[in-house]
């Protein structure tokens, strides 16, 4: 048999016969998108808010005159597993909101007694005699009492920095109206009357200050704390009408507006060779801008000063009763005030949200606002804000707030008319070109917000939103 051994013949490469893609995209001109940028967000919170011009750079909130009875937070100090309340913290309680002197304080801290709790321990029980004051350092406490009929009612849910039982040190003979159930493991403080009494006896600073605390004419006071409009309803004849006069803050808050600033530089070389099809100097600014923007929101929530989350009135805190946000929580939060506009909540808090609904068969309805459909919980918008911030323990916070000033609610502040505006409220001004031919332009914006009756805004805190329902 033979065998051929000779190589197979290949075939010959097809010649090309035209100009290939790949020098032919020498000669043409590419479709280009602008500069995109993934730190844009929807800003719902800035374009909800009523802007209001403001002059001078201040706006002053004047409010009808309001008692303050100290009904703040409390802050402790940890050490280890030690807890200790900071002295002139107790300034927070009612009967010692103005009292200075920080040896006193400091004798009323060193008698508090820490205790640590289990989730589900009675803490007092209703009926039984009260006689120590509770300050909660860490943890959530629920407040229960009987109703009407007979059955358990929910009065609230507290967490750390709030209190119960201030009337237990002055009153000697009351009882507890309620019962207090651990919800989570948890510590807190308890001062007794007989500490509190011991350190009484020893400070006549003291004593004075309370004596003046008990005679204080609550009685002039309505639900809100706000002084009383004295006036009379329902009589007949010549009845005598008492006079009246509504009083003012004598020292109103006044804000100043903020700023959000940046040196936006580009190089003249840039500017001049490169500016087709797109501008350059316009696209950085462009996405200058928008960084601002997002900036401004950020501090609209957290800024200390100013941010929606830092100055919502205590009385306006809620705790959700179970942890995550579910729709009766969302209730509790509409009722704290009249006309509320929006909630506003992380997109995961909304998940979380979303998921309570699920698990209860409902479906949220859906309102309108500038062509974009956004689920509602009645009526009112839930919108989306990624600034509010979420814990490490997965916890976050929903807001509710009023806008608005008619409505004697929550405004933005901003003044326009500002040299080289760009945007209102928004300048851009040349500063120079240095001797490396780079232009430098200052873009600033001046902005904040203001809560014009306390119960404009109502924070739904320490939402847990890593639960899943079963």
């Amino acid at each position: 048999m033979t065998v051929d051994s000779s190589p197979e013949v290949q075939p010959e490469s097809a010649q090309q016969t035209s100009l290939g893609t790949a020098a032919a995209r020498n000669l043409a001109t590419t479709t280009k998108s602008a500069p995109q940028m993934q730190e844009i967000t929807s800003r719902w919170l800035l374009r909800m808010l009523p802007w209001v011009e403001t002059k001078g750079g201040v706006y002053r909130v004047n409010r009808r005159l309001t008692y303050t009875v100290g009904d703040g937070r409390v802050d402790f100090i940890q050490d280890g597993g030690n807890v200790r309340v900071i002295p002139r913290e107790l300034g927070e309680l009612a009967m010692l909101r103005g009292f200075d002197d920080v040896e006193v304080l400091a004798a009323l801290a060193d008698r508090c007694v820490q205790r640590d709790f289990e989730a589900g321990e009675t803490l007092v029980e209703r009926g039984q005699g009260a006689d120590k004051l509770h300050l909660i350092a860490h943890g959530r406490i629920n407040q229960t009492s009987v109703g009407e009929y007979g059955d358990e009612v929910a009065l609230d849910v507290l967490a750390d920095g709030d209190r119960f039982g201030d009337h237990a040190l002055l009153d000697g003979s009351g009882p507890w109206q309620h019962t207090a159930t651990a919800a989570t493991a948890g510590t807190l403080l308890t001062l007794s009357r007989a500490d509190f009494e011991s350190v009484l006896a020893t400070a006549p600073a003291l004593r004075d200050h309370i004596a003046r605390f008990t005679s204080l004419p609550h009685q002039r006071q309505n639900h809100r704390g706000e002084a009383e409009i004295a006036m009379s309803a329902g009589h007949v004849g010549e009845h005598e009408l008492p006079g009246a006069f509504v009083d003012y803050e004598l020292n109103p808050r006044e804000y100043e507006l903020s700023v959000a600033q940046t040196i936006l530089r580009i190089h003249t070389r840039v500017a001049d060779l490169y500016n087709e099809p797109m501008n350059q100097t316009k696209e950085q600014l462009r996405l200058t801008i928008e960084a601002l923007r997002e900036r401004q929101e950020h501090e609209l929530i957290n800024n200390k000063e100013f941010g929606l989350l830092n100055n919502a009135d205590f009385k306006q805190r809620l705790q959700p009763h179970s942890g995550p946000p579910t729709p009766d929580d969302l209730d509790e939060l509409l009722c704290r005030r009249r006309g509320s506009k929006f909630f506003l909540a992380h997109p995961k808090t909304i998940a979380a949200i979303g998921r309570e609904f699920n698990a209860r068969g409902l479906y949220p309805d859906h309102v309108d606002l500038g062509g974009q459909q956004v689920p509602a919980w009645r009526g009112v918008p839930i919108l989306p804000c990624n600034k509010i911030p979420i814990t490490k323990e997965r916890t976050s916070s929903i807001l509710c707030m009023r806008t608005g000033e008619d409505n004697q609610g929550v405004i933005g502040l901003h003044q326009t008319g500002l040299p080289d505006e760009y945007e209102p409220g928004l300048s851009v001004r040349f500063m120079n070109i240095n001797e490396q031919a780079i232009t430098s332009y200052l873009v600033s914006t001046y902005y904040s917000a203001a809560i014009l009756v306390p119960d404009a805004v109502g924070v739904l805190e320490n939402v847990q939103i890593g639960r899943w329902p079963r």
